[in-house]
């Protein structure tokens, strides 16, 4: 059998369903012959994007692989491969190469070299007796460790080449390190003795399935929990001690337990400074668990830290504390600032203004579906800012944040995979039009291959987020202003599509939309929406 033949056989074991791809790849027909279904896209970024999805909405169970043509199509890659890593997101990455002959000769484009840096771990398959060797690798980083995309490049003249002898592969276990025990019960005395702890939650916590431990270790210490944006979803935002998710904009609760927190507790999260996430302020106390020792003391002076897989880690806290359960007082707290935030709120939440506000959208959506049957994601910039403090996440992984960095136009591709990995959920990804001009053409990528994705385009006309910047440019030259009918697009790329002008046109609009995602084609829905400047944050 050729090389490429070894390659899909590998990947059937470790259960890959979808190969994301950009033709020419040579992996495509060999992948098709054994069963696994190929999803071409318009654009590489969003053939990433779409692999995030897979592998984010599964909690890395079930590996987004995105192979594309070598030159042009891995250099086209970049930016959606830096934002996997970012987000610590585990997807398979097979670029074609070059001929191994020509590895440094200009301008051949070496992904090994290039990617290396955005990468967990990066290699060359330059002999085909290594298939076996280089794949069991890529698919132990994928699966071990703290998560991040891996790369093995795949030269034209090797994998065109014949594989000798029989292929051995065993599909690979993830492997999860513990605690150590001393470290345990210095940290459950520190919990206990706490005047304030908060929970500052991570997507860790979701990628170890571990949100009932994160629950259990909450109301043991009376811990009010905020999440992340990347970990939104890893704690149930309808429970007494839910702060809800942080972008830099947040429930009004999250901004009051960080001022309050003594000490701020970390589970699953890498504290890295951003600035699209939660803001600690300066002095305070810093408990951390984190499968990465790298990240211990990375950003802020840390009293103490455990190093391991959150659930083991969170099990083992859980064990030592015991009975000794504190007092619950923060619940009430928490209960009357939820309920000034939302008085505060209402009239944006319910708003009648023409043209459209994106708060009244967002709840009307809201009240329309059913959350924990739902997927919803959205793009960077005002979307995230808006959706991120107001969605209620009742099950881990029906909210897909992202944004440590922010490659606008990831969220369609994001949430592509995510319908391809979850067929019977309701996957909704919220963008501006902006995000639109970045990546729109692969809505018939979601025509083509019948997944029936709802899109909610929020049009007002303007990059609203840099506005600060440019002031000048602005007044003189309208350069942020923006133009076009998206329904039209979406039409002329196959899809069922409409625009609305007025708020009250919305919920109709938004059950045609579901009856047509049912039949597993693609909807969009295009807000004519204000300029608004206006975030929770406080």
């Amino acid at each position: 059998m050729k090389v490429t033949e070894a390659i899909a056989r590998v990947l059937k074991a470790e259960g890959v369903e979808f190969l994301v791809c950009y033709p020419r790849q040579l992996l495509i027909d060999a992948c098709t012959e054994v069963g696994i279904r190929p999803i071409i896209c318009r654009q590489e970024r969003v053939g990433a994007g779409i692999a995030d999805g897979i592998s984010r909405s599964t909690n890395g169970a079930r590996v987004g692989v995105f192979a594309m043509q070598g030159g042009p199509g891995v250099e086209n890659s970049f930016a959606g491969v830096a934002q996997l890593f970012a987000d610590n997101v585990p997807a398979l990455i097979l670029p074609a190469g070059q001929a191994t002959g020509r590895r440094y000769t200009p301008p051949t484009f070496s992904a090994v070299d290039n990617f290396a840096h955005i990468t967990k771990f990066a290699a060359e398959l330059n002999q085909p007796r290594r298939v076996g060797e280089l794949m069991r690798r890529a698919f132990q980083q994928l699966r071990s460790g703290k998560p991040g995309p891996v790369l093995l490049e795949l030269p034209g003249d090797v994998v065109e080449a014949e594989f000798e002898g029989e292929l051995d592969y065993t599909p690979v276990k993830a492997l999860r390190s513990g605690p150590d025990p001393t470290e345990v019960r210095a940290m459950a005395a520190l919990l206990c003795a706490a005047k304030c702890p908060v929970i500052h939650a991570g997507q860790g916590v979701l990628y170890a399935n571990a949100s009932a431990e994160l629950v259990r270790l909450a109301e043991l210490i009376d811990a009010p929990v905020l999440t992340t944006n990347t970990g939104k979803s890893a704690f149930p935002e309808d429970h007494p001690l839910a702060l809800g998710g942080s972008a830099i904009s947040a429930p009004k609760a999250v901004f009051h337990f960080l001022r309050q927190a003594d000490p701020i507790v970390g589970i699953g999260t890498s504290f890295s400074r951003t600035p699209w996430g939660p803001q600690i302020p300066p002095g305070k106390t810093i408990l951390h668990m984190t499968n990465d020792a790298s990240d211990v003391n990375k950003e802020f002076p840390t009293r103490a830290a455990l190093l391991g897989d959150a659930k083991l880690v969170l099990e083992a806290l859980i064990a030592e504390i015991g009975s000794r359960r504190r007092q619950p007082a923060a619940a009430a707290q928490i209960r009357g600032l939820k309920q000034e935030w939302q008085q505060e709120w209402a009239s944006e939440l319910t708003s009648d203004e023409v043209p459209i506000n994106q708060y009244r959208i967002i709840h009307d959506l809201i009240g329309a579906v059913d959350p924990a049957n739902t997927i919803v994601t959205h793009d960077s910039g005002s979307p995230r800012e808006q959706v991120v403090p107001f969605w209620p996440c009742v099950t881990p992984r029906g909210y897909l944040g992202w944004g440590k960095s922010t490659q606008l136009g990831h969220g369609l591709g994001l949430i592509m995979g995510a319908k391809l990995a979850h067929p019977d959920k309701l996957c909704v990804n919220f963008m501006g039009d902006a995000a639109m001009g970045q990546v729109g053409m692969d809505l018939e990528t979601a025509v083509r291959n019948q997944i029936g994705i709802l899109t909610i385009v929020f049009n007002n006309g303007v990059m609203a987020g840099e506005r600060a910047s440019m002031p000048k440019s602005i007044e003189r030259h309208h350069a942020l202003d923006l133009g076009g009918n998206y329904c039209e697009v979406a039409k002329g790329l196959g899809g069922w599509a409409t625009r609305i002008e007025h708020p009250d046109a919305f919920l109709p609009a938004l059950r045609e939309a579901l009856e047509v995602t049912r039949s597993n084609h693609p909807a969009l829905i295009e807000c004519v929406a204000k300029q608004c400047y206006h975030f929770s944050r406080y």
